[in-house]
């Protein structure tokens, strides 16, 4: 037999095509495949996680919107003030200004008055603090004015001060024209320094009046004995060490109050101010004929001190707040030039402006604020707000006002990022002055009827006949309820011999308390009288012209429309005289800015 033949080969490994070389080599492959699903299972696994990261970060977002909405950012501020090795206590005085230019060609004079603005090197608890700021009476129908105002600070550091004062004429038509303006610098001082006594300052005519430099100008070429430069007249002297701790500057006198009247924001709001029988019967009127229209806007300096504690920012409660009060954004700029715009008017000056200076402390500054809040005649509710130098302003608001604007304390602030304290107060009449308010047995007006008073006696003139209730009811700063003793305390200081009491706004006895209040003004409001001088802003024959048309008003909804639309054009409307005010702020912007960069003047 013959050998079978042998297997050929080239040298190679042979090939194995058999089934089972092809499972061997697909079972080699499945590592592979393996892998690739792994792979797959950890991409989903990185999906669904990425996934449940996104939905946990908008469930957080979500959770944080909604505690923003309830928490916003602002109301009280716990920032410390900045300490500081020494303060003194400086009494500046403002004399007089001679050669002054005349701005007004009926009269062939001005109407004078300084707003100062002192500045030191402390640093302050925020940038956005207002500076300390005084604005002397006008010295009405004069080129050669007499001031003679005081104005006492605390604090102020041994680096110095500087201190600007800007000449205006008062002007409650138009915007008030500035007539110059004089830069104090003062590098140190200390218990021994000289002073400033009565010195001459020139005044500046940059930024000030065109019309009435050119005025003076014409003037000067056509006599030699008329100069083109007038000069100011102030003093500065050290008083002594101030209280510690140092660290900020604060107004301690003098103890000046305003009132500031208007009879057009008097007719918007409906508060009247009825004329006196004897008048009536002088002008040959009948008790039918139409009562004249007023309001009231005070501002009264208190003492400080105030308590460090009491600093509070506006409330962020909605998107376009922030952008209000700054002043950033197009609807953030409109809305706060309205508002100053809204501010300067209801605390405007004009001939029919009162105003005078207490004892700082005193039974007679307690009386004085009495009055100007009318005691308890009327049952009026005000709104106040109280700035970090301890400049109280306050008007009476109420739901039963026509006009929104005068209840907002963004606008009584004059849209001041910081402040004290803010909210609502009212007074009442004791029936017992010499018990505790809280005494079993007290009772109070109005809502008890008592003798020797409003509304059928005048007031009883003791401070100790009357309670201040003073809350904290206001959105827009949202002041700290545990905060209110140390508002207590300052006022207590402030306002001798007048029961202070103060009361959360979320108190439900305060409300039953204000509704009280709101009832009696429907049944005691009408026997109120102001006093009203003659005012330049509007005449009788306006009012009663007003009054005659005052069917054909429009309503709150279609003001409110019109203000959206056009802020500007609305307060116009509500309130005369803001035609060139805007550009002079804008002017003194930019000439404080020339200042600052080393252009001031200085001794």
């Amino acid at each position: 037999m013959a050998d079978p033949t042998p297997p050929q080969t080239n040298g190679n490994a042979p090939t194995n095509d058999s089934p089972q070389s092809g499972s061997a080599e697909k079972q080699a492959d499945h590592p592979k495949d393996d892998n690739a699903q792994n792979g797959s299972a950890e991409k989903q696994g990185d999906e669904h996680q990425g996934k449940l990261s996104e939905a946990k970060d908008k469930l957080t977002k979500k959770q944080q919107k909604m505690k923003d909405k309830n928490n916003p950012a602002g109301g009280y501020d716990a920032t410390p003030i900045p300490s500081a090795r020494d303060g003194y206590t400086v009494r500046f005085t403002f004399h007089r200004a001679e050669n002054l230019p005349v701005s007004d060609l009926n009269s062939r004079s001005s109407d004078p008055y300084i707003r100062a603005t002192l500045t030191s090197a402390l640093p302050k608890r925020h940038k956005e603090d207002p500076d300390m700021v005084i604005r002397t009476p006008t010295a009405h129908k004069c080129v050669n004015p007499d001031w003679n105002t005081e104005w006492i600070v605390s604090g102020v550091p041994s680096s110095g001060f500087r201190l600007k004062c800007r000449i205006y004429d008062e002007d409650p038509q138009d915007h008030d024209d500035r007539l110059g303006n004089v830069t104090i610098n003062v590098g140190n001082i200390d218990s021994n320094w000289p002073g400033i006594r009565d010195e001459s300052f020139p005044i500046k005519k940059r930024m000030a009046s065109k019309r009435a430099y050119m005025i003076r100008g014409c003037a000067s070429m056509l006599s030699r004995n008329v100069h083109m430069t007038g000069n100011l007249f102030v003093s500065a002297e050290v008083l002594g060490m101030s209280d510690k701790p140092f660290g900020r500057l604060y107004t301690i006198g003098k103890t000046y109050w305003f009132k500031h009247y208007s009879p057009m924001i008097g007719r918007l709001a409906g508060t009247k101010a009825p004329e006196s029988e004897l008048k009536k019967k002088a002008n040959g009127k009948s008790d039918a004929e139409i009562e004249k229209y007023d309001f009231q806007a005070n501002q009264f300096q208190l003492q400080g001190p105030v308590p460090a504690e009491l600093y509070h920012r506006f409330v962020e409660f909605k998107p376009f707040v922030k952008g209000m009060f700054t002043g950033l954004g197009v609807r953030g700029r409109i809305l706060n030039k309205t508002l100053h715009h809204q501010h300067s008017r209801v605390y405007n000056f004009s001939n029919s402006t009162e105003y005078g200076e207490v004892k700082p402390r005193s039974e007679e500054a307690t009386l004085q604020f009495l009055k100007m809040v009318h005691y308890d005649e009327g049952s009026r509710i005000f709104t106040y707000v109280l700035s970090i130098d301890g400049l109280l302003r306050f008007t009476e608001t109420g739901k039963e006002f026509g006009i929104d604007l005068l209840s907002k304390h963004t606008m009584h602030s004059d849209v001041s990022i910081y402040i004290a304290c803010s909210g609502e107060f009212f007074i009442r009449r004791l029936a017992h002055p010499k018990e505790p308010v809280d005494a079993p047995g007290q009772k109070t007006h109005p809502d008890t009827d008592l003798p020797g008073g409003p509304p059928n006696e005048p007031p009883p003139r003791d401070p100790r006949s009357y309670e201040l209730v003073i809350d904290n009811d206001s959105g827009t700063y949202r002041p700290k309820g545990d905060l209110l003793p140390k508002l207590k305390e300052f006022l207590n200081a402030n306002f001798p011999g007048l029961h202070v009491v103060v009361k959360e706004c979320t108190d439900k006895k305060l409300d039953k308390m204000k509704d009280e209040q709101r009832k009696r003004k429907k049944k005691e409001g009408q026997n109120v009288e102001f006093v009203q001088n003659s005012d330049d802003e509007i005449s009788s024959s306006d009012e009663e012209s007003m009054a005659r048309k005052g069917t054909k008003k429009k309503s709150n909804r279609t003001k409110a429309f019109e203000a959206l639309e056009d802020p500007g054009k609305a307060v116009k409307e509500i309130i005369p005289g803001e035609k060139g005010r805007e550009t002079r702020e804008e002017n003194e912007t930019q000439g404080d800015a020339v200042e600052r960069n080393g252009e001031s003047s200085g001794t």
